[in-house]
């Protein structure tokens, strides 16, 4: 018991077990950081997939509501979201409600939004491009593929 004594106190009086405890620190710090960054990311995930569920709801409700305007109709969806947010516990701008709406009605197959080809001339050689609406099935781009 003498010698545990003694080996304690020799490395609480040389500083070896400071610059165990800083070393130590210096190894878990990065590790601590990573993880929070990463519950972070999660977390706003799941806000996000939220968001766009209540927003899928919300336009789906309307769509069959011919008595309202399609203004009336996106402003009642957009205050639908940020009600039913609100009483979860999250405060979204109405910006973003206003764009996760948006964003459900163009995807929305009950909406009966046409995708319509446009051509468009450009220059005197009479050049023509056409272009087609974004159908929402493009993948996104990798961030670890972007290196």
């Amino acid at each position: 018991m003498k010698a545990i004594n003694e080996i304690v106190e020799w490395l609480i009086q040389s500083g070896a077990l400071t610059a165990l405890f800083l070393f130590a620190w210096k190894i878990v710090k990065p590790w601590l950081d990573a993880k929070a960054s990463h519950a972070s990311a999660e977390q706003s995930n799941a806000v996000w997939t939220l968001i766009d569920q209540v927003a899928s709801t919300a336009v789906n409700s309307l769509v069959s509501n011919n008595k309202l305007t399609s203004e009336q109709k996106f402003n009642q969806a957009v205050q639908a979201v940020i009600n039913a947010l609100n009483r979860q516990g999250y405060a979204i701008t109405e910006d973003t409600a206003k764009l996760a709406v948006q964003s459900v009605y163009e995807q929305s197959p009950l909406t009966g939004s046409k995708r319509t080809k446009s051509t468009v001339t450009v220059g005197r050689a009479g050049v023509t491009a056409t272009i087609e609406p974004a159908d929402g099935t493009a993948t996104a781009i990798d961030p670890k593929e972007a290196k």
